[in-house]
């Protein structure tokens, strides 16, 4: 019997998916328990307009996302974050991700969020550095953040 999965199901199906299963278990247990429906002509239709409108949605964000690089990448675009710093040039403390997305914010009035920033380990030092932030899948942009001394 062929069903559409409506949750995912460990070992059998993903949500979305069309499957076919053994007449038994799909009635007795994936359609009793609402986690599967039926694959009738017009459930499956109605799956196929969903994926459509899954990748649509897909394609606008990742247009989003690459104009988004654009102004990222741009030369204008350098992130200063003042931080206290000692006389070797070392900060008291460090630079997280959490600090970066919201100084982007503040200064150019771009929302990132700060689990897309890319920092190996924190910024624990005065100067450039260049930063990776993952936009969408596939598309990452690299920002230059200028770690200055707080006067």
């Amino acid at each position: 019997m062929k069903v559409i999965f409506i949750q995912d199901v460990r070992g059998k199906g993903n949500r979305g998916q069309l499957k076919e299963v053994p007449d038994g278990y799909a009635q007795n247990y994936l359609i009793k328990n609402k986690l599967a429906k039926l694959a009738t002509p017009a459930a499956i239709s109605q799956l196929k307009g969903q994926e459509r409108a899954q990748e649509k949605k897909a394609e606008e964000e990742k247009a989003k996302a690459t104009d988004l690089k654009k102004k990222l990448e741009s030369d204008g675009t350098v992130v200063e974050i003042q931080s206290k710093a000692g006389e070797d040039s070392r900060l008291f403390g460090s630079v997280p991700s959490k600090q970066i997305a919201q100084a982007l914010k503040q200064q150019f009035g771009y929302e990132v969020d700060k689990r897309k920033i890319d920092l190996d380990e924190p910024i624990r030092a005065l100067g450039y550095r260049n930063v990776n932030v993952q936009l969408a899948p596939g598309v990452t942009a690299k920002i230059r953040v200028h770690v200055v001394a707080k006067k």
